[in-house]
């Protein structure tokens, strides 16, 4: 293509387009509608499109070495603007007075200034023109993009419609070829509408169709038949130090019955942080172990699979059961002998990292695969554990509550248990939304806690300083809070750039009250229980999913004595007065559902069936409520297994293959 040379190709390659029909199904993600502004209309720093005529020579003034700033008048229907645009200095000879120019910025009313982040020569167009603004990487620019791609739709590319002819029918839609040069280049806005409308038909319609394929698949495989007697389960529920809450007897229940079923258990068991998910795991586990198979239990983190070794290896001590640990830390000498105990049998239960999925790790009969805070792995990896034994059922744990509407549907090849009420003798956090402003009261709250002997998290939202970022970052905030505290408090520090071995060191350094304030990004959502952490302090919360903010929240009032939240917030925004209301946790999510949509949810399903490019599913909820309906209509029908969509079928499977 022209254009195209070796520098062009590897920066499609980081977009994912190597060949023309990439290019082509690469969608804008937005559209710029350019139109004249209605002077009349516009109120203070509102959006505007102007043009007119240059009236004198630009004046430039250069800072900070590569920086510069241009300001000129320019002349419109008889109004004077004055225009400044920053780092287009070398623009400054072609703007000679006289010159026609559109402008594209923010409108300062009161100086009647024009703050222009776009420069363009020539008048614009009479008519409104729709214009494609495309995801782009360093080194390429959108209109560069444009280009390209509107080359490519003159010439030959394949055009696959995955939407059966009856559908598409009953919906009047586009056809493809039409719907996908009108995404590009739409005559008008009701052509783009109707073109984004089956661009996100096809894409919730192809992945409503591969859920209901694996729902189907998953409730025909074989999995092992067990025989497990329920008054051995009571007997071990008994010598708990604790009863169960109903919520957990009933997902108990619930994972009885998928054990003793002939077909292969594939469980979501979700519930907040600290409602005890990681108890009624164990308890699968023991039932796996009386019908006589091993449990592999893997944690995102090796602080976290130590700490459910510990707590399990406590619940069955004076019994018959082996617990191993494996991790990638251990010594040689160790992992050999526990690959050696998994081999022959003499190691029931085994609770790790990653680790648990190497070659040198082999099972003697697996009969059951836990995978805790399951958004945390990549499909492949959940997938390699599975693969370990011959049928193991699955039981997936996420402490992200999704609202069972959206769950049934999002993970409809799953059946789903949740844990809403939390353990007795938990207190609620008692949540508190404060400005900046009010930092004295913080710190003082702060001291309070930390002369009770307790600690206390403090989370910044970044690393480091970024151009143009007022956020409170992890070494600002460290620094402050060491001149705040230093003289009689240990200071800690944890982020995300640090090695997973000065991870652990911290972490367990303040698990053991060695670091009484712990300075941390949000790495700490899945982290050890310290029980003695009694605050949680979260600078710019406002920047927060309300979700990511309970979630964090979650890491104290782990323990009978009373906690705090306090979230500092730049702008005093009503959404965070949720938290300060209910602990909740799929209440919150529902809300946070409605106000931000569903990359703050969904975003960790990272199997790839969810990266849309044009639907959103909170706001196309409608849309794939249809799409359900239709993609088990047509794979119940005899369409599916015609000749004539042998293509559609084969792609699903290929698809759940890849998975």
């Amino acid at each position: 293509m022209k254009g195209i040379g070796p520098k062009s190709l590897r920066l499609l390659e980081k977009l994912n387009i190597h060949n023309v029909n990439d290019l082509v199904m690469y969608y804008p993600f937005r559209y710029d509608v350019i139109k004249r502004s209605d002077m009349e209309m516009l109120t203070q720093d509102d959006p505007i499109i102007m043009d007119g005529v240059v009236e004198n020579v630009p004046s430039l003034f250069h800072f900070n070495r590569k920086m510069n700033k241009m300001t000129f008048r320019m002349r419109s229907e008889e109004q004077l603007f004055q225009v400044i645009i920053y780092n287009r200095g070398f623009l400054k000879n072609k703007l000679v007075p006289g010159v026609a120019i559109s402008v594209f910025g923010k409108y300062d009313l009161k100086r009647h200034t024009i703050v222009a982040s776009d420069l363009r020569f020539g008048f614009l167009p009479d008519e409104v023109r729709v214009e494609p603004v495309y995801h782009v990487v360093n080194g390429i620019t959108s209109k560069q993009l444009g280009s390209f791609i509107e080359e490519a739709l003159h010439m030959p590319f394949d055009v696959v419609d995955y939407i059966p002819a009856p559908i598409a029918s009953h919906y009047h839609f586009l056809e493809k070829e039409q719907s996908i040069r009108a995404m590009h280049k739409p005559q008008n806005i009701a052509m783009l509408k109707q073109a984004r409308l089956r661009t996100k038909y096809e894409e919730l319609f192809l992945f409503m169709l591969k859920m209901n394929y694996l729902k189907n698949k998953k409730g025909k495989e074989r999995g092992i038949k067990r025989n497990v007697s329920y008054e051995e389960v009571e007997a071990f529920l008994e010598r708990l130090p604790f009863h169960l809450t109903d919520d957990q007897k009933k997902c108990v229940d619930d994972i009885y019955h998928d054990l003793n079923d002939i077909h292969k258990m594939n469980r979501l068991l979700q519930g907040d942080v600290g409602s005890g998910k990681t108890i009624v795991a164990f308890i699968s586990m023991y039932m796996n172990y009386l019908s006589g198979y091993q449990s592999a239990l893997m944690a995102p983190t090796e602080i976290l699979a130590i700490q459910h070794y510990e707590s399990l290896a406590r619940l069955v001590e004076g019994t018959n059961i082996h617990v191993g640990l494996l991790t990638g830390k251990l010594k040689a000498k160790e992992k050999k002998a526990l690959y050696v105990g998994l081999k022959d049998g003499t190691i029931d239960m085994v609770i790790g990292t990653h680790a648990l999925i190497s070659e040198d790790a082999i099972y003697h009969n697996l009969g059951l695969v836990i995978t805790d805070e399951q958004h945390r792995f990549g499909v492949s990896q959940r997938g390699n554990l599975k693969n370990k034994g011959l049928f193991p059922d699955i039981l997936y744990m996420s402490a992200t509550p999704i609202p069972r509407t959206y769950a049934l549907t999002i993970y409809g090849d799953m059946d789903i248990s949740s844990i809403k009420t939390m353990p007795s003798g938990r207190k609620p956090v008692i949540t508190t939304v404060k400005s900046l402003k009010e930092i004295t009261w913080v710190l003082n709250e702060m001291l309070r806690e930390l002369k009770l002997g307790h600690q206390v998290y403090v989370i910044a939202p970044m690393i480091e300083e970024s151009e143009n970022s007022h956020l409170e970052n992890v070494k600002t905030l460290t620094e402050k809070m060491q001149k705040a505290f230093g003289k009689y408090f240990q200071v800690g520090t944890l982020h995300g750039k640090m090695k997973s071995t000065e991870k652990d060191e911290v972490m367990n350094a303040f698990k053991e009250n060695q670091i009484q304030i712990l300075i941390s990004t949000t790495v700490i959502e899945v982290g050890v229980d310290v029980a003695n952490a009694t605050m949680m302090v979260i600078f710019e919360s406002d920047r927060f999913g309300l979700s990511s903010l309970h979630q964090l929240r979650g890491r104290v009032g782990r323990n009978d004595l009373q906690s705090y939240c306090i979230l500092i917030a730049r702008k005093d925004t009503e959404r965070l007065h949720v938290l300060e209301e209910t602990c909740d946790g799929f209440k919150i999510s529902e809300e946070d559902f409605k106000l931000r949509g569903s990359g703050d949810l969904f975003g960790y399903r990272q199997s790839g069936d969810m990266s849309f490019q044009v639907a959103d599913i909170k706001r196309d909820y409608s849309i794939l409520l249809k799409a359900k309906e239709d993609s088990e209509a047509f794979l119940e029908s005899p369409l599916y297994d015609s000749d004539e969509y042998k293509y559609v079928k084969n792609m699903i499977e290929l698809a759940v293959q890849l998975d």
